[in-house]
């Protein structure tokens, strides 16, 4: 038996490896036992310091994070989606900031091949995919890439960020809570983004639903105005209705209306 629990907690922590992070019950599924059991071996490796336990599953321990390269090829399917409802957000003609992400790398993708717009982006993976759009006037923060995050984060790309006024910062971000807001798993990255939300006149992420309830390291931006955020069509009723009453602008892919709309026919305006 003990062997078995050992090969098992040797596979968790090759998929965190992989990952980043781990799900309760997506492992409880894989292995074919209770969760109980799996929040047991999660214990014992947070006990080993081979992970930082959290709702639902647990993290790299702090201050890791997923390299961008990596996380391109998960969920892809989702992230077009989440894409796609964003682009349907973006005012033609604005000045929008593209954080690093890999759901911020499918927005830039799902933009109409005209769309007039001028990016600016921190993030080579997608500078590369918006240069030479004939729609869009690109601009480039330059300086050291920081290997996980994908983008550059160092003084320089913050001299130059300080120089721009976004109309809109497409965030990207690790995890979101009620308590905490929008959060990412490296100081410097959740610094920059910070910085890209204070410069900007309003900002939006487009969140999947593993990501919900999922807490990270360092704080992004609370859950109020001026923020906007996209949801998938499964994410959880309930979270994303207290959500939207504290005055962030909620929407859900395949959704016609916004759940703000939606509570203000109710009467539930926030």
């Amino acid at each position: 038996m003990d062997q078995f629990v050992s090969e098992r907690q040797a596979r968790i922590l090759a998929e965190l490896r992989t990952k980043g992070r781990v799900a309760a019950q997506d492992l409880a599924q894989a292995f074919g036992v209770s969760e109980d059991t799996v929040r047991r071996d999660l214990r014992e490796m947070a006990g080993r310091g081979e992970c930082e336990r959290v709702y639902g599953g647990a993290l790299l321990p702090g201050g890791t994070t997923v390299p961008l390269k990596t996380r391109i090829s998960e969920q892809p399917d989702r992230k077009v989606m989440l894409g796609q409802k964003v682009v349907e957000l973006l005012e033609e003609g604005s000045v929008v900031f593209f954080d690093a992400g890999s759901t911020n790398l499918a927005v830039a993708r799902s933009l109409p091949e005209n769309f007039r717009l001028t990016a600016v982006t921190n993030t080579p993976a997608i500078a590369a995919e918006l240069s030479g759009r004939p729609g869009v006037e690109l601009i480039m923060i330059g300086g050291r890439v920081d290997p996980a995050v994908g983008a550059a984060l160092d003084a320089t790309a913050i001299r130059q960020l300080e120089m721009i006024r976004p109309d809109l910062c497409i965030l990207g971000a690790c995890g979101l809570t009620l308590e905490d807001g929008l959060a990412a798993d490296i100081f410097e990255d959740a610094a920059f983004k910070r910085m890209a939300c204070a410069a900007s006149r309003r900002s939006l992420a487009a969140i999947t639903s593993d990501k919900l309830g999922l807490k990270a390291a360092f704080h992004v931006h609370a859950l109020q105005a001026p923020l906007s955020l996209v949801f998938e069509a499964d994410a959880d009723e309930a979270l994303v209705e207290k959500i939207s009453l504290q005055g962030v602008e909620a929407h859900r892919c395949g959704a016609a209306a916004s759940i703000n709309e939606k509570n203000a026919s109710r009467g539930n305006t926030p």
